[in-house]
């Protein structure tokens, strides 16, 4: 196969990883727009909905994922996104039919099993189909999946579930995963068929049980600290994620579709952008400066302006047509533009410091402690501050709440800048004993 051929293949594999990447976030984030209606007709805490659109979902997730991302280093990542595309749709189209509130947590659980090989056989497909000086932009543009799904979701998504209710959205948004089990079992090509061994993906033998070859990754310090800070990152971006839209209703007394649509155009425009962004520049400018240069300003920016954000006066807004637009969304714009700095150079970072053999795995790894810590954890404990707060601050709850899992992010730079002191060390990425 040409040089030609095989770029532009690579390329289509990306635009369909990215597709089923949109897809399924669509159907993760569109959760921030439910909230309410769920709520209301389950008769159930803003803790209890943490429980749903976070931990019960972060808790299978996490687990399965690990199996998964061992299985993505050993068989064919396509036939595993197949599987997962046709799980994906059947799962969520069942959602829409949920009788109880037990029922949707059970769902949503099997929804996290569909999911979980996804991210680890994604980017491991990618991290063979491009080379290292691509990979942060290819990584980029695939992660900007989460970003444009975002955008479908608070915007379009808020429209469907207040036109045709919550139930019947989750069948809408089922069917295109159908269409892309289609297109992964006929275009796309698992690119390990054909590659040579190389003296990197034969440095490490990789063990064949899971725990054991967990606890190889382990070893690698960078690694530790790698994952650690992302987690800890995620905690608060992703529950800032799944709350705005309910904070814009409750802080600005706007309607749900209005609320979707500004944390959509705002927030995920500017969070497609800056993910792009990010990649590029790790690409460049990054590999002078470090490749955690971008991640550390990313957060320190990221945190200034959601603490204005969550803090400006509510009261000052200006009208653009028949929207009203809080002039706060500036600072909700700048949030999501440098929140997600971190996450191309840090997966770039990860396919270099683990050994290709293991790669799915150090993914999958990753990914289960930022599922667990972000998606999990950072949505109930968000919950849990808002029903406490709630007795003294009433509607304010929920902003002190989000105020209060920003501290995470600071969190994170520390972490950074302790792998940052380590990777300056030329043994930095020799397992330790």
């Amino acid at each position: 196969m040409s040089t030609h051929t095989s770029r532009w293949h690579s390329h289509l594999m990306l635009l369909i990883l990215t597709l089923f990447y949109i897809e399924t976030f669509v159907g993760r984030q569109i959760m921030a727009v439910m909230i309410e209606p769920i709520k209301t007709e389950f008769q159930v805490t803003d803790a209890q909905m943490g429980l749903l659109t976070g931990f019960a979902f972060a808790l299978v997730f996490a687990i399965v994922g690990l199996f998964a991302g061992r299985l993505a280093d050993r068989a064919d990542r396509t036939v595993i996104l197949t599987c997962s595309a046709l799980l994906w749709f059947a799962i969520t189209a069942l959602t829409g039919f949920a009788i109880s509130f037990v029922m949707l947590i059970v769902l949503r659980m099997l929804i996290a099993v569909a999911e979980a090989p996804i991210t680890s056989s994604s980017l491991s497909l990618l991290a063979d189909a491009y080379p290292v000086q691509q990979r942060s932009f290819a990584i980029s543009c695939f992660t900007s999946g989460t970003t444009i799904s975002a955008i479908i979701a608070m915007t379009v998504g808020a429209y469907w579930v207040e036109q045709y209710g919550w139930r019947d959205t989750f069948l809408i948004i089922s069917a295109p995963a159908a269409i892309l089990a289609i297109m992964f079992a006929l275009w796309v090509k698992d690119p390990r068929q054909n590659m040579v061994p190389t003296q990197q993906m034969t440095q490490v033998t990789p063990n064949t049980n899971l725990k054991p070859a967990i606890h190889q990754l382990l070893k690698i310090k960078s690694y530790r600290y790698l994952i650690l800070a992302s987690a800890i990152a995620t905690m608060g971006a992703n529950a800032f994620g799944m709350w705005n839209t309910t904070f814009l209703v409750r802080t600005y007394d706007i309607s749900l579709t209005h609320a979707g649509i500004l944390a959509g155009i705002f927030g995920g425009g500017a969070a497609a952008i800056g993910i792009l962004l990010s990649g590029y520049l790790s690409d460049r400018i990054g590999r002078v400066k470090g490749i955690l240069w971008l991640p550390l300003v990313g957060h320190g920016l990221g945190w200034v302006t959601m603490v204005a954000y969550l803090l400006w006066p509510i009261d000052a807004s200006v009208t653009l047509g028949s929207l009203n637009i809080p002039t706060a969304m500036l600072f909700c714009m700048l949030t999501s533009f440098f929140s997600v700095w971190w996450f191309s150079p840090s997966i770039t970072l990860l396919t270099e410091i683990v050994p290709n053999a293991q790669r799915a795995l150090g993914l999958s790894i990753q990914t289960a402690c930022i599922t667990l810590l972000g998606v999990g954890l950072g949505p109930i404990v968000v919950g849990y501050f808002s029903d406490v707060y709630h007795i003294a601050l009433a509607n304010d709850s929920l902003r002190y709440a989000l105020l209060t899992i920003s501290i995470t992010t600071l969190i994170a730079m520390v972490i950074l800048f302790k792998l940052q002191s380590l990777l300056s060390n030329n043994h930095a990425q020799i397992p330790e004993g």
